[in-house]
């Protein structure tokens, strides 16, 4: 079998030196092939387009390689790149749109949405045959998306302060008027019809600010996964779309066969989903998208891994797809290591650890006392929610 997958990852541009957030993604992207890297709406973060392939090997390899090209681009200009939901440390005035027509209408339509989108996400293409599929997969599909997420989870910090959730991207993507759990249709036309509505209405100018946790690609043969936060190690990424593949591999079989399962019509309970994804990671319960119960986050990724084992098998996934998965489960989420470092030491030392792993290393550099002022940790050990730590700057 051989259905092929692509990815994009945001990354936020950081200052070396203190740590900050800051827009100077265009100095980085003239360093770099416009066809691989590309702008967004801040000029704080930029984009990665992979190559398109059949093994995850390959797109580890692709991932990889990319990561140091941007890491080299970056420190050139003595700046750092994070693959994060957020940026531990964004100045509240942090908001600095890139230049052009489009970005320029959306931030004078959507004002504070717009001025705080400074979220990084990783988007995830599969190979469909044809849109009518890509449509008819979303309703099977959407319901396994906050398993995805919660893998994903890499931001519990915003604006300086612990939000108490695992993935606080998700809260602030979340206010847009096309984003979360997608609708279930019968076919591409009325999903297209549904999106035209959306844009004569004046809800949105254009099909690229759909922003569903799924989406048809406008330009692409593929179904988009959107529902991801930017995840620091690779191997998440690589995790993350060996699941989706499966999952859109395996809902493909279940049409084709007439066992896939009707729209039940009742939505509310993907978005609740969701939210206990963002807010717990795998540190807490995911809701069981079979019972809908809460249910630990570890049985719930086996539960997936188990209904997704011949899909994994006939792509020649399972043995890496099960390895990284039990990983994460061992290690944790992204979330849950940058609180551990934040407790042990402060935010700085999550923003270290935060680009050691983005460029393919495992440990944060080591704080020295003499290059750092004496600050507060971020949060205590029990409940770390809503505690402010100040910018940091390295002497």
């Amino acid at each position: 079998m051989s259905v092929r997958i692509g990815v994009e990852e945001e990354f936020h541009v950081l200052e070396m030196e203190s740590g900050l957030l800051v827009p100077r993604a265009d100095p980085v992207l003239r360093r770099l092939p416009p066809r691989t890297f590309t702008t967004e709406l801040h000029q704080s973060t930029l984009e990665s387009n992979s190559e398109v392939h059949t093994s995850l090997d390959d797109l580890y390899a692709d991932l990889a390689a990319t990561r140091r090209r941007l890491d080299a681009a970056a420190s050139s200009l003595g700046l750092a790149v994070v693959a994060a939901g957020t940026a531990p440390l964004a100045p509240a005035a942090s908001a600095h749109p890139t230049p052009g027509a489009r970005y320029r209408r959306m931030v004078e339509d959507y004002r504070k949405v717009a001025d705080e989108q400074l979220i990084c996400g990783a988007q995830v293409h599969v190979d469909v045959p044809d849109r009518d599929t890509a449509v008819r997969v979303m309703c099977a599909v959407s319901p396994w998306l906050p398993v995805l997420l919660a893998l994903s989870a890499s931001s519990p910090f915003w604006q300086g302060s612990d939000t108490g959730y695992a993935s606080w991207r998700t809260m602030v993507w979340q206010r847009w008027p096309t984003a979360g759990p997608v609708g279930c249709f019968a076919n591409a036309a009325e999903y297209d019809a549904a999106m035209r509505d959306l844009i004569r209405a004046g809800i949105i100018s254009d099909v690229g600010m759909i922003y569903y946790d799924l989406r048809p690609s406008a330009h692409l043969q593929t179904l988009e996964l959107r529902i991801c936060d930017a995840s620091p190690r690779v191997e998440t990424v690589v995790l993350v779309a060996g699941l989706f593949r499966a999952l859109v591999t395996e809902a493909r079989e279940r049409l084709r066969t007439g066992d896939a399962p009707g729209c039940e019509g009742r939505h509310e309970w993907l978005r609740g989903a969701s939210w206990r994804a963002a807010r717990s990671g795998l540190e807490g319960g995911l809701v069981d998208p079979e019972t809908h119960r809460e249910t630990p986050a570890g049985r719930v990724v086996r539960k997936l891994l188990a209904r997704l084992r011949p899909a994994l098998e006939a792509h020649g996934d399972w043995q890496t797809v099960r390895a990284l998965a039990e990983a994460a489960l061992a290690d944790g989420s992204a979330a849950r290591r940058m609180r551990r470092i934040a407790q042990e030491e402060d935010l700085l030392a999550c923003v270290d650890m935060l680009i050691a792993e983005t460029r393919g290393e495992r440990a944060h550099r080591a704080a020295t006392a003499a290059g750092r002022q004496d600050v507060p940790s971020a949060g205590g050990p029990t409940d770390p929610s809503h505690r402010s730590v100040r910018p940091l700057t390295r002497r």
